[in-house]
């Protein structure tokens, strides 16, 4: 007994403290030696040396090298970005992963990749297809005690293509027997030698993952002005989105930040991420609030482009309306960039607008005007109230309908082509201007000045007094279509327009339900 007591004492132990391998606790001496040998270990291991820090893996967004199976390397422009993540969240947030990690993708990939690397190399790329078969058990081990080549089963590489008008995109790659593909594992940051005690594990591992979210929302700077910076920022904002954080786009050029949604949503949908991406897009335009309103007024068909891929129901509703206002004009910029069911939305939309506003223009060629015996007016009975109704009526119709065509010119006249050219009719008033202008009533239009002039016409007529009358009658056939228009005043914008109707020369009371949504 005393001979194996004195044995423990002349044990190796090492100067320089190293990471015990796994198959130390299957070489267990009597409990005596164990203890003893124990207590000498933990207490010189709590020594610093030089040259003897133990270097622990980085397990944290955007390299898990401890937990992450699926390695991603972006190279662009002389620059790479490396991620080491999970399988587990990649296909739950793209159904590109979900489709190339599943296990009858990674068997014919893996089939595939053995027969061009050859019989040498067949055996240990089939491992992939064999795995949850044959060794089920091996894919429920330990971080601690498997290897990180072990661990990693999926590679993805960036490919540029061949042409210059191919879209890069990640292409599975064969899983080499080093983590990037035969370089060394890079060696992270120095930790304490001192592990930490079981009981306050859990606390430190949630104070290091507040850390780590506080650290992934500062915003990446990358050089503006190159498209192939931007595909790094962009995958990156992508695998950003996909573990819960907040994408690193402009926060204070609306303009700059709609490019950069733009190809982040046209990435996502590539990699069918949409319904994660789409959600983070959304909440960062809303927060331009009045700024956004006036970007998507002025280019509504890119953003109603825009807010169908993010999936956001307010910024397709504010751009919808302005289409429709527009149509056709913005069709030859939609027809092509966006799904069928976008523009049976629209056509459908701009159907009932001219539906309604037909209803509406029918309605006010039917005002009229009546006696104090409740009769029609006529020249017979009331010449001077017709003649209101008649001025109404003729304003109207000119506001409402396109000018004729010119005359053709006579062969006779050819000779006279250096003669002046007569003046042409002034182009007919928008329909939104028209309305408004109804809708506002008083003295927007058909003015006291355009009345006196029109009573002028025929002196006998004129006086004081009719004036006076004629303007008293205008007034009531300017509320009755006051009230005919109501309908159409209407705005479903976000946008404040004002009085004036902000300038806008359509209608923007389009009305977006839920079942319009075409993604619903």
């Amino acid at each position: 007994m005393t001979t194996v007591n004195s044995s423990s004492y002349h044990l190796p132990t090492p100067m320089v403290s190293y990471p015990q391998p796994a198959e130390a606790s299957l070489n267990r001496g009597p409990p005596s030696i164990n203890s003893r040998s124990a207590a000498t270990r933990r207490h010189r291991n709590s020594r610093s040396h030089a040259g003897g820090a133990s270097f622990r893996p980085q397990n944290e967004f955007p390299n898990f090298y401890q937990t992450g199976d699926v390695e991603i390397i972006i190279s662009a422009d002389g620059q790479e970005k490396r991620y080491m993540l999970h399988r587990l969240i990649l296909a739950q947030c793209s159904g590109f992963f979900e489709a190339g990690t599943s296990e009858d993708w990674s068997r014919a990939q893996a089939r595939a990749h053995a027969a061009e690397a050859g019989p040498a190399q067949a055996n240990g790329l089939a491992r992939i297809g064999e795995e949850d078969e044959s060794n089920s058990d091996v894919g429920r081990r330990s971080s601690s005690n498997q290897p990180i080549q072990d661990k990693l089963r999926w590679r993805y590489e960036l490919d540029w293509g061949t042409n210059d008008d191919e879209v890069p995109m990640l292409v599975q790659k064969p899983v080499t027997m080093t983590l990037f593909g035969g370089d060394p594992l890079p060696r992270p940051t120095p930790l304490s030698n001192k592990s930490p005690a079981p009981s306050t594990g859990f606390f430190r591992s949630m104070a290091n993952r507040s850390a780590m979210q506080s650290a992934s929302h500062i915003p990446q700077s990358f050089p503006p002005g190159n498209p192939e910076n931007d595909i790094i920022r962009d995958y990156d904002n992508l695998f950003r989105i996909f573990y819960n954080f907040s994408p690193a786009l402009d926060a204070v050029n609306i303009a700059e930040s709609y490019i950069q949604c733009k190809t982040l949503l046209a990435l996502a949908d590539m990699y069918d991420a949409l319904e994660v991406v789409g959600p983070r897009i959304d909440h960062h335009l809303l927060q331009f609030q009045g700024r956004l309103w006036k970007q998507i007024a002025k280019y509504p068909p890119s953003y109603l482009k825009l807010g169908y891929l993010a999936r956001s129901k307010v910024i397709f509703s504010e751009a919808l309306v302005h289409v429709v206002g527009q149509w056709p004009s913005g069709a030859n910029q939609l027809r092509h960039n966006v799904p069928e069911s976008v523009i049976e939305v629209i056509e459908d939309k701009v159907e009932e607008l001219k539906e309604k506003k037909a209803k509406t223009e029918a309605r006010l060629f039917r005002l009229t005007l009546t006696t104090a015996r409740g009769e029609r007016v006529t020249p017979n009975n009331a010449y001077l109230d017709w003649l209101a109704l008649s001025l109404f009526r003729q304003w109207l119709a000119e506001n409402t309908t396109p000018p004729p065509p010119p005359i053709p010119k006579s062969p006779s006249n050819a000779d006279n082509r250096r003669s002046a050219p007569s003046l042409a009719q002034p182009p007919p008033m928008s329909s939104g201007s028209l309305y408004r202008l109804l809708g506002t009533g008083g003295s927007s239009y058909l003015t006291h000045e355009e009345l006196k002039r029109f009573i002028r016409i025929r002196p006998d007529e004129h006086s004081r007094e009719s004036l006076k009358k004629f303007e008293r009658r205008m007034d009531e056939i300017k509320n009755m279509a006051k009230e005919q228009v109501r309908p159409l005043m209407r705005n479903y914008l976000e946008l404040d327009m004002g009085r004036d109707g902000g300038g806008l020369g359509y209608l923007t009371c389009t009305r977006v339900e839920e079942v319009d949504f075409p993604w619903d």
